[in-house]
């Protein structure tokens, strides 16, 4: 394999931003990322997935190493439930089709979300009410600086809501290889209490859904809410949904009644992150190539030739306007570069 200089980054990031990487690698086989990784004379090497959750502000001065491992296989099989193992740079949508295909479920709430299966550990990716740490075993890995491989569980991995020990301490410092779940293969639990899902299987006449009817559901809500990257750039959801105390809730509410939410606990709830921004009128919103998506306020969108730059400064306003008009912080969910 090949090292390369200067190359552009925009194929490879969702937003369509570009920027440059100093050196880039592609690497397919554990054998080229072990090579790649004991290479000394390069600058501070970055791990690339599927390009999905980040935003890139400038070019960058580092060995970018994008993970193009492939395979999908089923380890175990169980009773009730059957054990797969997905190398880091299977598509996640085609795994969730994959599984659907076996009659495996536990991934279909997770349908048509972008980016690759390594970096799904990293967010604790989630959607309508399910999030990977419900099907998650363990993930295997390589630190960067020293090439030992290690496998994480799910202990290990302190996921959170859209975080994870990949992001905090273990940020920057491994590259996940592979990820093993455990999905149904009968008796599969159906959620469908989340967002609309129930309404869009009974607009389609299904009385008794299974997993695939959720899978189904789940993508023409995306398809309807969320623009395609292929063909808008964004990075999907851009910032976290708050969880605020049940007092910041009433104190809200005393102003804006119909406030949505979701209860956490007796002392806390989420507010959607959307409804925030959309009150303080960034829906549809454009400025330049940068904007808000004027069917999804949680999306920022590249409409063609925005830095990433102008899209973190509109990102920092949007999160100005919500802190001076409810007093509550709102945090992205994407990394910064």
């Amino acid at each position: 394999m090949k090292i390369q200089e200067n190359v552009s980054l925009e194929p490879y990031n969702t937003f369509g931003i570009e920027a440059r990487a100093r050196y880039f690698a592609h690497v397919t086989t554990p054998e080229e990322l072990d090579w790649v990784l004991r290479q000394q004379n390069y600058p501070p090497k970055l791990i690339l997935g599927g390009g999905s959750n980040m935003l890139l502000t400038g070019d960058l001065d580092a060995l970018v190493i994008h993970i193009g491992l492939l395979g999908k296989e089923i380890l175990e099989e169980e009773g009730t439930h059957s054990t797969i193992r997905v190398m880091a740079g299977e598509n996640w949508h085609e795994l969730v089709l994959w599984t659907l295909e076996r009659d495996l479920g536990g991934l279909e709430n997770l349908s048509l979300i972008p980016g690759s299966v390594g970096s799904a550990p990293i967010q604790n990716i989630g959607a309508y009410g399910v999030e990977l740490k419900d099907s998650f075993v363990s993930c295997e890995a390589v630190e960067i600086a020293t090439c030992e491989k290690r496998t994480f569980s799910l202990e290990d991995c302190r996921f959170g809501y859209r975080d994870s020990f990949f992001k905090k301490e273990g940020k920057n410092k491994y590259a996940i290889t592979s990820v093993t779940l455990r999905l149904t293969s009968r008796d599969h639990v159906l959620r469908t209490e989340y967002g609309t899902i129930a309404e869009e299987l009974r607009a389609a006449e299904v009385l008794h859904p299974g997993i695939q009817d959720i899978s189904r559901a789940v993508i023409r809500i995306r398809q309807r809410k969320l623009p395609d990257p292929a063909l808008l750039g964004n990075s999907g959801s851009f910032f976290k949904n708050p969880v605020v105390g049940v007092a910041k809730l009433s104190e809200i509410q005393q102003k804006y009644e119909q406030v949505p939410f979701f209860r956490i606990s007796e002392k806390e709830v989420k507010i959607p992150a959307a409804w925030l921004i959309d009150t303080c009128g960034f829906k549809g919103m454009r400025v330049g190539d940068a904007g808000v998506h004027q069917h999804q306020a949680l999306v920022l969108v590249n409409y063609g030739k925005a830095s990433g730059k102008e899209i973190l400064d509109l990102a920092t306003r949007i999160r100005q306007q919500v802190l001076d008009t409810f007093g509550i912080a709102i945090e992205p969910e994407v990394n910064i570069l």
